[in-house]
């Protein structure tokens, strides 16, 4: 069991009788990973406990998924879940094209300006609209949001965990 894993998904709660989740979606994939016959894996963040599924089916209601898994029929089946997260094996990973990234490998890097000067570390990723944005945590002051689009993000080195930025005007303030 070395194969690494990524969060997908985090499961906030139950749904109906009938062994439902819903699952906050923590993937640009979502479609792809709640599909029919896809092999994800419970994960217990406090016990690191792990626990291999199939979704069964998958539906979409207000940007969350309600997701059934095979083999849970009963709410009792899965009230032990709430507050797991949802993560599939490396393997099933799908290659991105160039431009594109796995929030993992985004997460953690360290996000230098086309002058040189180091601003922080990418902590976490929101998508609030038509393009995600990338939160750094500067060492002073409050955090910068990138908005990921050209003219701001201009080089992602995801093996060195480096990624070359151009502050417009207003994103500092």
């Amino acid at each position: 069991m070395s194969e690494k894993l990524y969060t997908v998904g985090k499961i906030v709660n139950t749904h109906g009788i009938r062994g439902d989740l819903k699952i906050v979606p923590q993937t640009d994939f979502p479609d792809e990973r709640f599909a029919k016959g896809s092999a994800l894996v419970f994960f217990d963040p406090q016990k690191q406990t792990r626990m291999p599924v199939i979704v069964e089916s998958a539906r979409e209601q207000k940007k969350m998924f309600v997701v059934k898994f095979k083999g849970f029929d009963n709410i009792n089946d899965v009230e032990k879940y709430k507050g797991w997260l949802l993560k599939v094996e490396e393997q099933y990973l799908s290659e991105l094209p160039d431009d594109e990234f796995y929030y993992h490998e985004i997460i953690g890097c360290t996000v230098v300006t086309d002058e040189g000067e180091e601003l922080g570390k990418i902590s976490e990723i929101l998508s609030p609209g038509a393009n995600d944005v990338w939160v750094v945590e500067c060492e002073k002051g409050k955090p910068v949001l990138l908005p990921y689009i050209d003219e701001v993000i201009l080089e992602v080195d995801v093996e060195n965990k480096r990624v070359k930025v151009h502050l417009m005007e207003g994103l500092l303030d």
